[in-house]
């Protein structure tokens, strides 16, 4: 079972017959198809999921995890609470951005899988907190 507040992701997945897809309900933000909205986050939490994948629109140095629309961050939220193993996907130029909306801390994700982990600080905060580090371009 494959639970989504994406319709890009649902829409990929509903061909395999052997995955279940759900998908929360909620407003469709037309630039990326992810769906948002406190009706988005009600539905994810009536779930408790193996593993979680989320991403960050910026990472900040000190390991913040940022996005812009403060929407996609309450689900964002509410998906890392109801997961027992958060996967963090984003590749190194999130390191160049910044984002103003928290949507939690690297600490909070137990695996980042990224091209490479430019900024030495996350790195080590990765290593102290073991937050399984995966460098794709390593």
């Amino acid at each position: 079972m494959v639970i989504t507040n994406n319709i890009n992701v649902a829409n990929r997945l509903r061909v395999f017959p052997s995955i279940e897809v759900v998908i929360a309900g909620g407003v469709v933000r037309g630039a990326d198809g992810g769906i948002v909205g406190e009706a988005a986050v009600d539905f994810i939490r009536q779930f408790k999921v193996d593993y979680a994948v989320i991403g960050a629109s910026a990472i900040d140095h000190d390991g913040a995890l940022l996005d812009f629309d403060y929407r996609e961050v309450k689900v964002a939220q509410a998906i890392i609470a109801n997961a027992r193993h958060v996967i963090l996907v984003s590749d190194s130029t999130k390191f160049e951005r910044t984002a103003p909306v928290r949507i939690g801390h690297i600490t909070q994700v137990h695996t980042f899988i990224t091209d490479i982990c430019p900024i030495e600080n996350v790195r080590n905060i990765c290593q102290e907190q073991d937050v399984r580090l995966i460098e794709t371009a390593r």
